[in-house]
């Protein structure tokens, strides 16, 4: 089977690709409006992409009729946004916070969550979450057509609150954090299995 996604159609390529590129991190997003409402929506095109200065990036497709989501909104009129790691245990308030509720609704409360002041940005924290990574925006970059533009937003980590109980010998235990992973359509994955392979060095 060999397929071309310029004679697809949108849909079919965005479950082609999500499909194919898995299983993929949770950007868990919480964003403060101007009119101090918490916001709070889970992404899934997310990623690391720089370590000095520690870089985070994830895309932001559009919402209905081509309107911005709440999240771009808020992180463009802040210039500031928090990511919480997924795990197991708030799978279900996550996938709860993809609902397009409307802009005025404090989705922490929506969805059971418990926000937590942050050192250094507007935007609250998940409690709940075992990591939460304090973020400045420092980019945003547009791309595709109108009007389905996805949005690339970049942000500088400045701060990252990791709970105790899973910080030993400067590495993070990842047995103990139990992040869940994107998969294609409605599918998810748990990150119980792990296991080791020592890299060859030198490595690229």
């Amino acid at each position: 089977m060999k397929l071309d996604p310029e004679n697809l159609s949108a849909s079919d390529t965005h479950e082609l690709l999500t499909a194919t590129i898995a299983p993929r991190p949770i950007a868990f997003v919480s964003t403060v409006g101007e009119d101090g409402v918490y916001n709070l929506a889970p992404f899934s095109l997310f990623n690391a992409i720089c370590v000095k200065p520690s870089l985070v990036g994830f895309s932001i497709a559009p919402g209905r009729e081509g309107r911005k989501k709440d999240t771009l909104q808020n992180i463009e009129a802040t210039g500031e946004f928090v990511l919480n790691v997924v795990s197991e245990d708030i799978a279900q308030a996550m996938n709860q916070a993809s609902y397009a509720y409307p802009s005025e609704v404090d989705e922490f409360k929506e969805v059971g969550l418990t926000p937590l002041k942050a050192d250094l940005v507007r935007a609250p924290m998940v409690a709940e979450s075992l990591i939460n990574l304090e973020c400045r925006l420092q980019n945003i970059l547009e791309l595709g057509e109108a009007p389905a533009i996805t949005s690339f937003v970049i942000g500088e980590v400045l701060r990252l609150h990791v709970k105790d109980e899973l910080y030993a010998g400067g590495n993070i235990e990842m047995s103990r954090l139990k992040t869940i992973g994107r998969l294609g359509g409605e599918l998810y994955c748990r990150t119980r299995d792990i296991f080791e392979m020592k890299r060859p060095y030198p490595y690229v």
